[in-house]
């Protein structure tokens, strides 16, 4: 079993998946996983909606009323698996929203990592409508919630070629204190 290091290195985000998904006692392992992150307080300012079958054309639906269009948006069925997820914000002193929203993301980061890791294609997918009213409501989101995009999650295809992924020079990124 590899471990973060190589995980880390090795994820990459699957934009064409196959018709498998993890089932969901598979994915509340995983979510029970992720939701170790970082979290000051211990707030859990998050949540995350499971769509499956249906779910992704009441989905689709909702994308194209955003947008103005009738009909249902071909979108959500790319993956027989999407994740929504919302940052729940808690009232708190001592926690910023901004902080708040960076655990939300923390925890979606994590979870696609370890859907990777277990084999699963991931791609986490956002868009102008993840803040429209149509699709809020279509995810039950509450006063103090937001969208923040879906992990598609499918089988991982056979590869015909290589991954020409560009290395992160982290030189470039990292600096100390002037």
């Amino acid at each position: 079993m590899p471990g973060a290091l190589e995980a880390a290195l090795a994820r990459r985000s699957w934009s064409k998946v196959t018709d498998e998904a993890p089932t969901h006692d598979e994915l509340l392992a995983l979510v029970a996983a992720a939701g170790r992150v970082a979290d000051h307080s211990s707030l859990q300012p998050w949540r995350l909606i499971e769509l499956r079958g249906d779910d992704r054309e009441r989905l689709g639906r909702a994308i194209n009323k955003a947008q103005g269009d009738k009909g249902v948006s071909s979108k959500p069925l790319r993956a027989p698996l999407l994740i929504a997820v919302v940052a729940s914000y808690r009232k708190s002193h001592k926690v910023p929203r901004w902080e708040q929203e960076a655990v939300a993301s923390g925890v979606a980061h994590l979870l696609s990592l370890l859907l990777d890791e277990a084999g699963w294609g991931v791609i986490w997918r956002t868009g102008h409508y993840t803040r429209a009213k149509a699709v809020a409501k279509a995810h039950g989101l509450r006063k103090n919630e937001e969208l923040l995009g879906w992990l598609y999650v499918g089988g991982k295809p056979p590869r015909s070629r290589p991954e020409r992924r560009k290395a992160v020079d982290a030189r470039g990124l990292v600096s100390r204190m002037p």
